[in-house]
């Protein structure tokens, strides 16, 4: 029998990307990342919900194009990337800090952790607006 599951998904959020860049988790309470992190959350479970997504066990790449105004770009790439991949991945693992604020939102993964991600990319493309499109695939495995 065929595995019919979808192996990438792609989907794009208004706005800039969580950014990770301090100890205190994103996901917290009262966070200065909360809008942006429920902005990817949501954009993740439409899309989700739209392909029958269901997160990923094995290697992953993650991929981010950040749209920016020309020399308006915030952070890094680096934080850019952690912010995005430790929204996306499962997080009972940090369910100690309390999630209940997320609802619903804090069930939404892409793949089980981050230590699965095998391929990272970052490009920035020029635009009017800050916005974002995210891919998360699935790694082929090499025979």
């Amino acid at each position: 029998m065929q595995d019919t599951r979808a192996l990438a998904l792609t989907f794009e959020v208004s706005g800039l990307p969580p950014v990770k860049t301090e100890a205190l988790s994103i996901f917290a309470a009262g966070h200065r990342q909360a809008t942006r992190v429920r902005a990817l959350l949501l954009a993740a479970c439409s899309a989700a919900q739209r392909t029958g997504w269901t997160p990923l066990g094995g290697p992953v790449e993650v991929e981010l194009t950040l749209r920016c105004p020309p020399g308006h770009r915030t952070s890094d790439a680096s934080t850019l990337l952690g912010g995005i991949c430790a929204v996306l991945q499962d997080k009972k693992r940090v369910a100690t800090i309390g999630l209940t604020h997320l609802g619903v939102l804090a069930d939404v993964a892409l793949y089980t952790d981050d230590r699965q991600i095998r391929r990272l990319s970052y490009l920035e493309e020029p635009a009017e607006e800050f916005s974002y499109r995210v891919r998360v695939a699935a790694v082929p495995a090499v025979v």
